[in-house]
């Protein structure tokens, strides 16, 4: 995979763009593991919607770790061009986040002189994994009181979106926190990679990704 660690590096310069955190993070926690030398940049539009935040706050880590915050939609993360300009010859460069934020930041990296075999770059897709024991379930809306059905293969936020309701979400993939919902009755299947055992216990859900575990799951919506 063009996006393997490449252990041989001196010095690996993760970058991520938005939700493209998620793999990274799983690469800083082998990186450290392997007492290597790196560092994290994090671009983001604000704390606020910074994934994994209080994970990476909470790792050993964390002092390794630049955050980049962008005020409007088009600023460009100019505070990476220092980091591309230096750039030795045993440095490797990774990055993952939404096409126009990789295609900038490898440009402005071949442009500062990196060759490309340095480079390694991570396409986020928002797939919906369906696990061989998924089954059908039924949501009650506390709200209303009405009744939808989840469908084996289809998300609760979809499956709501059906039914007329929409839930705010961002990354889909659940490492955002945006679409976290109060469950009040039923065992979730908890698949995200956000909500701590603490907020799970209190109730919170992730609709984008997470399912039931039983016949039925009452929100508060």
């Amino acid at each position: 995979s063009r996006f393997a660690l490449a252990h041989e590096a001196a010095h690996h310069v993760l970058v991520a763009g938005g939700i493209g955190i998620a793999p990274l993070v799983g690469m800083a926690d082998r990186l450290a593991v392997a007492d290597a030398s790196f560092e994290l940049h994090y671009c983001a539009r604000s704390p606020a919607r910074a994934a994994f935040r209080r994970r990476i706050l909470a790792s050993g880590w964390a002092p390794r770790t630049f955050w980049h915050f962008l005020d409007g939609p088009q600023a460009a993360p100019t505070a990476l061009d220092p980091v591309l300009d230096a750039h030795p010859a045993e440095t490797h460069l990774y990055v993952c986040g939404p096409e126009g934020f990789m295609a900038w930041v490898l440009g402005a990296a071949r442009a500062a002189g990196w060759d490309e075999a340095r480079l390694h770059q991570q396409h986020f897709g928002a797939t919906v994994e369906v696990a061989p024991h998924d089954a059908d379930f039924e949501l009650l809306l506390a709200g209303s009181g009405r009744r939808v059905q989840v469908r084996r293969g289809q998300t609760v936020v979809q499956a709501l979106a059906a039914a007329g309701v929409v839930v705010p979400t961002s990354c889909g993939q659940g490492v955002c926190g945006t679409c976290v919902t109060r469950v009040l009755s039923g065992e979730p299947e908890h698949r995200d990679a956000f909500l701590t055992p603490a907020e799970r216990a209190a109730g919170d859900f992730t609709p984008c990704v997470s399912r039931a575990l039983g016949a039925r799951l009452v929100l508060d919506v």
